[in-house]
């Protein structure tokens, strides 16, 4: 990965790659979660702060047998284990619970895949009635088992008890100098145990990633399925190829969503929201009927019924939109909250400001909430107007009906129903004449 992260940690879909993982182990009713780490096992341990994952460590990279030697001391002879990777992250829990079926009955479940180029892979070798022979790694396989197409995914399950004794007698007499589980297959038919596989129709589920084109390529694959789940539920998705769900995403009907739009975190979409092209939202809470337009960033905000937002505002977290309020181009809001049919239109920035309900700020209006040193809030009441290029210097409170007048400076309240402004007495000097420059 050419990178001093350790490569479980690279992001997929928001999340780190061993988290995809983890989420899908969790879907195991009773299951115990082991995980084994090595590289960068403190960066590892400090991402998953789950007293419920059991940590251990790895101290010599020797392949994947000695990996799960690792861990089988801890675990009963009676249970059943199933050995996942930490870098293949779009592994299916139903693709897994078939192998598990298996294990329960004290056989092997071996997980395969047919692949067009399978180098890199682990071959699988079968006996005359179909059962699987064994697996051979690709360094040491003949020139006719580097042609055969299906490859041993390194997902098995088996029972602790036979797995201890075929990973006990493991080794490493390999090209590699490692002690490879896969080698269990040839222990388990030597034993008479039966070794069924599993194959898996989706080629990216088992994809593991050693690199970022890797990495890019289940991001799509990973931003299909998001896709394809959001359109079984209804949403409307303009181009599917053009959306990435990075987090979670909880819909009403009729949603539409337009190209290029970034989803992260938790984020609620209410009935009939329209969002328009190149928006990003995170962890967002959205009402019916609620329009945003093109090339706006919201983030930790909530957004009230029959809103319009945009384009090209910027809600920033801690805001709070009420019913049918108007935020326009231009406009940044940050730890606001505005009042029900108010309007905030054109090029203003509302920081640490409370709006009242029918308020109506004019273009180039800024509260000034922060004197480098402490921020102060902005209490605008109901029914305000707001002239245009005003500075409200907070704290400072605009009582219910007042007028502002435009290009006004307000350092002190402004009394209910009245008109404040704060202007320089405007002059025309006759006769004067622009400077220009002396030939």
């Amino acid at each position: 990965m050419c990178s001093d992260l350790p490569k479980v940690l690279h992001p997929l879909g928001g999340r780190p790659l061993l988290g995809h993982v983890i989420d899908t182990a969790r879907r195991f009713n009773d299951a115990a979660l082991y995980v084994v780490v090595g590289h960068g096992a403190d960066r590892v341990r400090d991402a998953f702060p789950d007293p419920a994952i059991h940590w251990v460590t790895q101290e010599q990279q020797l392949g994947t047998g000695h990996a799960v030697a690792q861990v089988l001391p801890e675990i009963p002879d009676d249970h059943t284990v199933m050995v996942m990777y930490g870098d293949v992250p779009l592994i299916r829990k139903e693709t897994l619970g078939a192998l598990q079926v298996i294990a329960l009955n004290n056989e092997v479940g071996l997980l395969t895949v047919e692949l067009d180029d399978p180098t890199g892979y682990g071959r699988i070798l079968h006996a005359a009635d179909g059962s699987i022979a064994g697996s051979i790694e690709e360094k040491d396989a003949t020139d006719k088992q580097r042609r055969l197409r299906e490859v041993n995914t390194g997902f098995v399950a088996a029972p602790a008890r036979s797995l201890r004794q075929w990973v006990g007698s493991l080794d490493n007499d390999n090209a590699q100098g490692e002690f490879y589980l896969t080698d269990i297959i040839a222990r388990a038919v030597a034993d008479g145990i039966i070794v069924r596989g599993v194959t898996t129709r989706d080629p990216n589920e088992v994809l593991g990633v050693n690199t970022r084109a890797q990495l890019a390529t289940l991001e799509r694959s990973y931003q299909q399925r998001q896709a394809l789940a959001c359109m079984e539920n209804g949403v409307t998705l303009i181009d599917p190829a053009r959306f990435d769900l990075r987090g979670r995403l909880a819909t009403g009907q009729d949603v539409v969503i337009d190209v290029n739009a970034v989803l992260e975190g938790e984020i609620i979409l209410g009935n009939r929201v329209r969002i328009g092209p190149n928006v990003v939202m995170r962890d967002v809470t959205v009402a019916d009927d609620v329009t945003i337009l093109a090339n706006c960033v919201i983030e930790a905000a909530d957004i009230g019924a029959g809103t319009r937002i945009g384009p090209f505002a910027r809600i920033r977290p801690g805001t709070r939109l009420a019913a049918s309020t108007h935020i326009g181009n231009f406009v940044e809001i940050k730890n606001a909250d505005v009042g029900t049919g108010s309007k905030v239109n054109h090029l203003s920035y509302i920081g640490d400001t409370s709006i009242g309900h029918d308020v109506n700020i004019g273009a180039g209006t800024i509260t000034c909430n922060y004197d480098g040193a402490n921020k102060y809030r902005t209490v605008i009441g109901d029914g305000v107007f707001i002239g245009s290029d005003t500075q409200l210097i907070a704290p400072v409170i605009v009582a219910d009906g007042a007028t502002i007048g435009a290009g006004s400076t307000i350092t002190k309240d402004a009394p209910a129903g009245e008109l404040t402004l704060s202007r320089a007495p405007q002059e025309t000097r006759k006769g004067w004449q622009r400077p220009v420059k002396k030939k």
